[in-house]
């Protein structure tokens, strides 16, 4: 498997192919996410083929958006099917790397450790001291897609995702938890 030609493929296509409107599902957050992924790896000593399907997964999770933000999962695991075999990655290897992207479907429900992963670096932010920021692109996203109209609105869909929303890895648990329920109490004070 050639990652880092894989990597650069997938960077140019969603560069060029990801509309604008896509405040949050953008390229800044496909790198984020690859970002919790290396936390994860490094946390828990995962090395070789693993930690490559991992990284793969994560660039390209949301590459589905190129197309359409309906079904975006399965899009982006079409998208990973056609490119990654000329990286030399097998059926065996995709079909790993679609389990993953399939797992960050909301309501998350990953069955393997490397999709509990993928799923929590998706939502990594939850917990995070740049939460409310990330949280403003997501709003403004929705906002031009016309799913929600203003602030408070947003708020009352945020609290039952926050209700309903876990962490699966340990690691996420242990870094992540804390701070998400203070944000989660701070959502719940903006509620008019």
């Amino acid at each position: 498997m050639d990652f880092e030609k894989a990597k650069d493929a997938i960077l140019k296509k969603l560069t060029a192919e990801l509309p604008p409107s896509l405040a949050y599902h953008s390229v800044e957050h496909v790198l984020d996410v690859l970002r919790a992924v290396e936390k994860h790896i490094a946390a828990q000593g995962i090395t070789g083929h693993d930690a490559v399907l991992l990284r793969t997964a994560a660039l390209y999770h949301d590459s589905g958006f190129t197309v359409q933000p309906e079904g975006h999962e399965e899009l982006s695991c079409g998208i990973a099917g056609e490119m990654l075999p000329q990286f030399g990655y097998s059926p065996e290897d995709i079909d790993a790397i679609c389990g993953m992207i399939m797992a960050t479907r909301i309501p998350q429900s990953p069955k393997t450790p490397l999709e509990e992963i993928l799923a929590d670096a998706d939502l990594d932010y939850l917990g995070r001291d740049d939460f409310f920021e990330i949280s403003a692109k997501l709003f403004k996203e929705l906002k031009s897609r016309g799913l929600v109209s203003n602030e408070d609105q947003w708020n009352k869909i945020q609290l039952p995702f926050f209700e309903n929303h876990r962490y699966f890895t340990a690691y996420a648990k242990a870094e992540r938890n804390i701070l998400k329920a203070e944000h989660f109490k701070i959502l719940q004070s903006k509620i008019v």
